[in-house]
């Protein structure tokens, strides 16, 4: 008898530093009762996917689908998923949860010690690919309902969580607090637009690329400047309630540890692939609060009902669209965002 012919996806495929292509794999399926496949309507690029192709996590292994944020329907459910049926509408959270480890009943998702995590698109085949295998599908999806643009419900895949969860809950922003955002990538821009709704007095943001800093002000930002007068004026006056590190630059953490006032906080968003300096000997006196984390996308719901009714207006963060077929070319793209302009790169499944 001849072998049975597999049927096939075209996916984004990691074959080592520096090497991706747009290739043929075989059918993602269901391995574990809790899985569910995920037809790809929508994915997007992450700042973890460069440092991946740059060869920075080594526990990426060759071989790997990239990709842990998309939107799409079900297409099929394992025999213990509960809450999903073929033919939902879904957001795939960039963290998949077990629900049932210590870590998960605590609602700290991104710590999940039952083989959830981050583990699409780094230890397990990820979403930039026409289909995916969602683990642990009914707490690592969110029903999307049909009025919800898919450029912006893929957003709350990670990145509105993570500049809400990482930088405006864990950093406590609250009315009346002058707030300096350092880096305006997409998570440092998302950051503004979250921490509006928690009414600041201010909100500073601080990167080197001035078109960058343009949007900055058109997402809500009372001012935006590469480092110079405005953190200097802080540093020698008040100083910063909330300083969000969002660049991911040693040189922006120290930039926030001399922007907070005493007492202030300092929540560190950025992914920091080299060592970054705590200066204690000027620190030590000034009770600041240093926060870190892991999103664990337990906030998007709330975010999702948010940007229903028009109080995230998020949409500004998308920059750039692309067929899924131009993986490679969106790729290039954003990680010359500098240059192109790309905040939040969006393919869709044509």
């Amino acid at each position: 008898m001849g072998s049975e012919e597999v049927s096939t996806v075209r996916a984004l495929v990691y074959h080592g530093p520096d090497q991706i292509s747009w290739d043929m794999v075989p059918d993602p399926v269901i391995e574990e009762v809790t899985d569910a496949i995920v037809r790809v309507d929508t994915t997007t690029i992450c700042g973890s996917d460069l440092h991946i192709l740059r060869g920075r996590l080594p526990e990426v292994k060759p071989g790997t689908v990239l990709g842990h944020e998309a939107v799409g329907e079900v297409v099929e459910v394992g025999p213990e998923v509960n809450h999903l049926r073929p033919g939902d509408q879904v957001i795939v959270s960039s963290v998949s949860a077990c629900g049932q480890c210590w870590a998960c009943r605590d609602a700290m998702y991104g710590q999940c010690g039952g083989g959830g995590g981050w583990v699409l698109g780094s230890l397990i085949n990820g979403t930039q690919a026409e289909l995916v295998r969602v683990p642990f599908a009914d707490g690592s999806t969110t029903r999307c309902p049909s009025d919800v643009p898919l450029d912006d419900a893929v957003l709350l895949a990670e990145l509105l969580p993570t500049a809400y969860e990482v930088g405006v809950r864990n950093g406590q922003v609250g009315p009346g607090d002058i707030v300096v955002v350092v880096g305006a990538g997409p998570v440092g821009l998302a950051t503004v637009v979250v921490a509006r709704l928690y009414s600041p007095s201010r909100i500073i943001v601080v990167d080197m690329a001035r078109a960058r800093l343009e949007t900055a002000v058109r997402l809500g930002a009372d001012a935006a400047e590469s480092p110079g007068s405005l953190l200097a004026d802080l540093a020698e006056g008040p100083g910063a309630d909330v300083a969000i590190e969002a660049s991911g630059d040693a040189d922006g953490f120290v930039l926030c540890t001399r922007a907070v006032r005493a007492g202030g906080r300092i929540a560190n968003i950025g992914a920091h692939g080299k060592p970054a300096t705590l200066h204690l000997e000027s620190l030590w006196r000034k009770n600041v609060t240093i926060s870190t984390g892991q999103v664990d996308t337990s906030s998007t719901p709330r975010l999702l009902e948010l940007l229903r009714c028009g109080r995230l207006p998020a949409s500004g963060l998308v920059t750039h669209i692309f067929g899924l077929d131009r993986m490679e070319d969106a790729y290039e793209v954003f990680a010359d965002g500098t240059r192109t302009g790309a905040l939040k790169v969006v393919l869709h499944h044509e």
